[in-house]
């Protein structure tokens, strides 16, 4: 856990961290609870789930509650400095959701994991108020109300084989509105990642091409958003563009400086493949957003036993220079 509050303000809207409770036998049946909650500035989430213990020959069954408050910046946010960066739009998601998940028995380098979700979502102001039109006035729900009701049914098939010299992932997601109730959003979204990494020596090149697409009813919260650490570097988040479609490769070609420091180098493209006057309200052209990008630049790579650093110094299609920092697995 780590908690800390930083001086004026709100004390609770200050707060940042992380707090997890987990019983590994809620009933006297080896049933297991963990909850948890994350807190940042501008966002926090708390999950519920609940497990049963099944035979292993059968899918695993986890019981899942979750609410989450988070600003929707890779759609409404507004880009800025040439791209590299992407300002508050004003619009926050207040997302909760119950379902159920089950975890298909492992086959071979296969896993599967099937899931039934009732989905409620909100839109809310920066000061917490309920809208149903961004500041432009453009609606920012599908009901065209202040809130999008969903049933989910959501397959998710995921591949993984690794050797000491390569490694190969894919992971493919399909998510099906269900129509339970006439308002309901009625949709098809499917995305798939797909990574290969091979070792050249001293270094290490990996490649990944991500993509997917929408059909059907649609939130423009529900666009993919391209630009970003983890899609475009060089640019803010969603900055590249947001549409009902997205097209994106990356590589990145690391080498050994020491024992736990890696330099590297890497290139970043992506597209929304002209998709974006599709998405309700077309946020992309309102925001003056390309479409497409091409973020390239070089960094370093920490790796320690409490967790890994990365510092990408990154520059965008309009050389605007741009550095994140990313970190991961932090064991505090």
């Amino acid at each position: 856990m780590l908690l800390f509050c930083r001086d004026g303000g709100s004390p609770l809207s200050l707060v940042i961290g992380s707090l997890c409770i987990k019983h590994p036998n809620l009933f006297g049946g080896s049933e297991k609870l963990d909850v948890s909650w994350d807190k940042g500035l501008y966002d926090s989430t708390v999950l519920v789930a609940y497990r049963r213990p099944r035979p292993e020959w059968l899918p695993q069954q986890c019981f899942v509650l979750q609410h989450s408050v988070s600003p929707e910046i890779g759609v409404h946010g507004t880009p800025v400095d040439n791209f590299s960066r992407s300002g508050s739009g004003g619009v926050n998601l207040s997302r909760l959701s119950l379902g159920v998940d089950l975890n298909e028995p492992a086959s071979s380098n296969w896993t599967s994991t099937t899931s039934i979700k009732f989905e409620h979502v909100n839109i809310l102001s920066d000061d917490g108020r309920s809208i149903t039109r961004d500041m432009e006035g453009f609606p920012v729900t599908c009901s065209g109300s202040t809130h999008d009701s969903m049933v989910v049914l959501k397959q998710e098939s995921r591949y993984a084989k690794a050797t000491n010299d390569s490694f190969s992932r894919f992971s493919m997601q399909i998510e099906q509105g269900i129509p339970v109730l006439s308002k309901w959003l009625i949709f098809n979204k499917f995305k798939f990642v797909a990574t290969k990494g091979l070792k050249l020596g001293p270094a290490f090149l990996v490649a990944s091409l991500t993509g997917g697409s929408i059909v059907g009813d649609m939130a423009p919260y529900q666009a993919f958003a391209v630009g970003g650490l983890g899609s475009v570097r060089g640019y803010g988040e969603g900055a590249v563009g947001s549409g009902r479609s997205c097209l994106v490769a990356n590589s990145e070609l690391t080498l050994p400086l020491t024992k736990t420091l890696n330099g590297a180098l890497f290139l970043d493209c992506g597209s929304d493949l002209g998709s974006g006057r599709l998405v309700p309200g077309n946020p992309a052209l309102r925001q003056g957003k390309p479409g497409s990008g091409t973020g390239f630049g070089y960094g370093l790579r920490y790796k320690s036993p409490i967790g890994h650093l990365q510092i990408d110094y990154a520059m965008n299609s309009f050389k605007q220079k741009t550095v994140f920092f990313g970190i991961s697995n932090l064991g505090l």
